[in-house]
């Protein structure tokens, strides 16, 4: 009887032992798991960053594109309701211009609102160039930061001030392309901006007859608006970029987050639009009174827009901008100076909605490329340490409960 119960307890040991084994393997080649998972979650997390690199760039890309070529036709909308000084329909509001622009698409085809696009191209790639060969041969900085001294910074606002005289003509030349009417008017050549903008630069008292005012009558206004539009813009820009980089960072400090890269360009990208709609909103009769006086006397036929049927003729007799002013309060009322307002607005709200779509549709998709861990992973990653601590104290626990177990086992035996 005797040797037949140590031969029962052998064999519980022997079992005891052999679970205590598996069980103590299975715990020790968990943490290995767990590794295998946070190595595979760290290249991915490379491979992440190297995404939203990829996503940044396609949303830079699609706000230039925005910026640039699909707000042209509310750009072209809004300077023909400048320019026209005898309308009856001011369009303070889009709903207005909904009915013209419908009669426009009928009458003329799909592309009479993109009119001009390759001569305001052509003006703003002349208007870098001449940045740079300014910088080039005067060593003045044609870029500013924080960082920039007084001096520097006086220079390079008086690089732009000669930049936007020198434009000016072709500026002229380009906004003639743009508010006159296809069925009405020769179609320009491409480097027609470029013939007209020269005749008006270099010939300052051209013409000596006419309505047409001289380039030296135009440069001082021009230039005086357009430094005073970037410097606000300048300045408008900045203060929204750092209250959004500001208020970024306390959310990401509240819920203890890392910055993220596209959501630093996001910020930069809506401190941008928030700058140019305030500095378009202020200046917007100021733009209205210089648009009038580079176009008068240059004999163009701009679509009606009252009705989108018909086109009329730009007589004007303007002196100078102060003339403008007043005879645009006498004869139009303070409303006259912000004609196409309602295109702005249309302008600025397909921009919003762009951008949104943009960024709604790289969310989807880091969504669905990221590979997220399980929370697990996450878990023991942020916490190694004490993860570490309760997997060897489960390990030995375990060991010290089977060690006791055949203890006692031992003892029972012997009794």
């Amino acid at each position: 009887m005797g040797r037949y119960l140590v031969q029962v307890c052998s064999k519980a040991r022997t079992v005891r032992r052999s679970d205590a084994k598996k069980k103590t393997e299975l715990e020790l080649t968990l943490p290995l798991k767990e590794q295998k998972d946070l190595d595979k979650y760290m290249n991915n997390q490379e491979d992440d960053t190297s995404l939203r690199k990829y996503l940044v760039f396609g949303v830079q890309w699609i706000s230039l594109v925005t910026e640039n070529l699909l707000s042209h036709p509310f750009i072209v909308l809004r300077r023909q309701c400048q320019v026209y000084n005898a309308s009856k329909r001011f369009h303070l509001h889009p709903f207005t211009l909904l009915p013209s622009i419908v009669h426009l698409h009928r009458r003329q085809g799909l592309t009479t609102l993109w009119k001009g696009l390759g001569s305001c191209l052509l003006v703003r790639g002349l208007s870098l160039a001449v940045d740079d060969a300014i910088s080039k041969l005067t060593s003045w900085p044609k870029d500013v930061n924080s960082q920039t001294t007084l001096k520097r910074f006086g220079q390079h606002v008086l690089l732009k001030c000669i930049s936007i005289g020198l434009v000016v003509p072709f500026h002229a030349a380009s906004l003639v392309e743009t508010v006159q009417s296809d069925i009405a008017s020769e179609k320009p050549g491409l480097f027609d901006v470029f013939r007209e903008g020269s005749l008006r630069l270099f010939f300052w008292s051209y013409p000596q007859r006419g309505r047409m005012l001289p380039a030296w009558a135009l440069i001082g206004p021009s230039a005086s608006l357009g430094v005073t539009k970037y410097l606000f813009n300048l300045v408008i820009r900045g203060v929204a970029s750092r209250i959004m980089l500001r208020r970024q960072s306390l959310v990401q400090e509240n819920c203890d987050s890392h910055a993220d890269t596209l959501e630093q360009r996001n910020s930069e990208i809506y401190g941008n639009l928030i700058a140019t709609l305030t500095t378009e909103l202020i200046f917007f009769p100021f733009e209205t009174i210089l648009h009038r006086l580079q176009l008068q006397g240059t004999r163009t036929i701009i679509d009606n827009l009252d009705n989108g049927y018909a086109v009329v003729p730009i007589l004007t007799n303007y002196q100078g901008a102060v003339d403008c002013y007043r005879t645009t309060i006498i004869s139009e009322g303070f409303a006259g100076l912000y004609k196409g307002f309602g295109a702005m607005i249309l302008q600025f709200s397909v921009h919003i909605a762009v951008i949104k779509m943009a960024q709604w549709i790289v969310t989807k998709i880091t969504e669905v490329i990221s590979n997220r861990p399980p929370p697990c992973i996450v878990q023991y990653y942020n916490l190694d340490c004490v993860a570490g601590k309760s997997s060897s104290t489960t390990i030995s626990s375990s060991i010290s409960s089977t060690e006791l177990d055949m203890h006692s086992v031992g003892q029972n035996s012997l009794k």
